[in-house]
């Protein structure tokens, strides 16, 4: 294997480096130690997201191959009216369920879903024949494998911790990420475009250093990509961004006060008397855009009144765009005599009338004051639509759409699309698949690495110069990164603060500071 040549140290600290020429040897370590702490964290964490992601990405081919049964009905020569369907599925629903969101599904393969909130409060999804009403089976929402395979790729099933976990591993990805391009990019001035050739080296580290080197540089942009798509559904940060984007007028937009929903013969609510919508206050587990179904009943109004305003994320839907989460919901007054609210199929007329004939979730009301509320989540995102509607006349009330957003949500909507593989069909599915799994296989090769590397009882960290080289680019960067993410600037400083007060003493051993060996 290749040594690279021990460079001399310079008498003058304050000696320019040239921007566009290779780092010195100082710096080439500087480099490869923080990829090697970044790469040591995300190692672990990147094999998880690439199995999970990849799988994710497949759902649309996954799920029908699971559940054939249930999914897939043969077509007939006319649906049934949704009334009709939704009274079916409320009549074969367990005792004590309620009806909380219909999929209208335009498909003419696919069955019918209602999904109920249970009494216990879990929520099940209940499929039926379109068109002969047959009733088909269900499916527990939080049991089904996708959801458990978006639980784990989001949060490692461990709740809160586990996403902040998530969130810090991104964060972390873009460290390696640049530092890698760091210590590849002299071999790109060296070689021009065969550094982007698969090489060879010697012995088996050298062959797996090879192939590490050779995906790093196709999976840079790939990677880049996947993490900054990804950064604005994270628990922390995403959430605060998305509440920033929102308050400046970049994501969602704001059109004053919700319209209410007038009860017949009624007045609308006054500001002080809005309610939120019994059975979708929900917010922690309608944070992750995952659940189906809230918790509460009927209530009295009063009660209602002092609930907090609902939002997109508060209801029982299993996606909802970006943009449209921290958006308000229409809630009105309940009406003094108790009255019916529309036929579902007056409410799909009405959406339908819009230019959306399926491909939506539909939110039944279930409370007095409550609305209908259709999320449209298509794989284009000038598709996206959000509308709210009357609970008793089905009129729209509030229709916002991709038009609607503002530059910050239009470019995460896309980014989305990319990201889950839906932007541009099966292609778009392969591709994610090859960046994940590429990934995965980044993550083994560095692994493998290291495990040659490292001698038994140490970390096998790069040894850290005796000189240590200013970089006052890489600290602003580092600086700014943490910046802009407060967690991940915290853990930085806790890793600088552990690699200078206990692992660079312990690592002295390893050999002369200007000994750079190849990696």
């Amino acid at each position: 294997m290749q040594e690279r040549p021990t460079m001399a140290p310079q008498p003058s600290p304050s000696r320019p480096a040239t921007p566009a020429g290779p780092p010195s040897a100082a710096a080439y370590r500087m480099l490869w130690r923080w990829h090697f702490y970044a790469g040591l964290f995300v190692m672990p964490w990147l094999i998880v997201l690439a199995v999970t992601g990849t799988l994710y990405c497949f759902q649309p081919q996954i799920e029908p191959l699971l559940y054939p049964e249930l999914l897939r009905v043969a077509p007939g020569p006319a649906r049934l009216p949704a009334q009709a369907l939704l009274e079916r599925a409320r009549a074969a629903a367990p005792a004590g369920a309620t009806a909380t969101t219909y999929t209208v599904n335009s498909a003419p393969a696919a069955s019918a879903e209602f999904v109920f909130r249970l009494a216990s409060g879990k929520s099940e999804s209940l499929y039926l024949d379109p068109y002969t009403g047959d009733y088909l089976g269900s499916l527990s929402v939080e049991d089904r494998l996708m959801k458990q395979v978006r639980r784990l790729h989001r949060a490692l099933m461990l709740g809160k911790p586990g996403e902040l976990l998530m969130e810090l591993a991104a964060c972390w990805t873009l460290v390696m990420i640049a530092t890698g391009l760091a210590m590849w990019w002299p071999h790109w001035r060296e070689r021009g475009a065969a550094a982007l050739r698969l090489g060879r080296g010697s012995g088996a580290r050298g062959r797996w250093k090879a192939l590490h080197r050779f995906l790093g540089a196709w999976l840079a942009l790939g990677a880049l990509v996947f993490v900054l798509s990804g950064l604005p559904w994270t628990a922390s940060w995403g959430r605060q961004f998305k509440a920033l984007a929102t308050a400046a007028d970049l994501g969602a937009p704001r059109k004053g006060a919700p319209p209410r929903s007038l009860p017949p013969g009624g007045m609308a609510a006054a500001p002080g008397e809005a309610a939120a919508m019994p059975g979708h206050e929900d917010h922690a587990e309608r944070a992750e855009h995952e659940g189906h179904g809230g918790h509460g009943g009927h209530g009295d109004h009063q009660a209602a009144a002092a609930a907090p305003a609902a939002t997109m994320e508060s209801l029982p839907l299993a996606d909802v765009p970006w943009a449209a989460g921290l958006a308000p919901v229409p809630s009105g007054q309940a009406p003094r005599v108790p009255s019916p609210p529309a036929d579902l199929d007056r409410v799909v007329a009405a959406i339908a009338a819009r230019g959306i004939a399926g491909g939506y979730q539909l939110v039944l009301p279930n409370s007095p004051s409550g609305v209908f509320t259709a999320s449209v989540y298509p794989a284009d995102p000038t598709g996206e639509r959000t509308l709210h509607l009357d609970q008793y006349g089905g009129q729209v009330l509030r229709d916002t759409g991709y038009r609607d957003y503002g530059p910050v949500a239009k470019a995460i909507s896309y980014g989305t699309s990319l990201h889950m593989g839906r932007y541009f069909g099966l292609a778009n599915q392969i591709l994610c698949a090859a960046i994940s799994l590429g990934l995965m296989a980044l993550a083994v090769s560095g692994l493998l690495m290291w495990l040659k590397r490292r001698r038994a009882g140490t970390l096998g960290a790069p040894a850290l110069p005796r000189a240590v080289p200013p970089m006052r680019a890489w600290a602003v960067g580092l600086g700014l990164l943490g910046l802009v993410f407060p967690l991940m600037g915290a853990t930085l400083v806790a890793v600088w603060g552990l690699d200078r007060l206990v692992i660079a003493r312990a690592g002295r051993q390893h050999g002369p500071a200007g000994t750079l060996r190849a990696d």
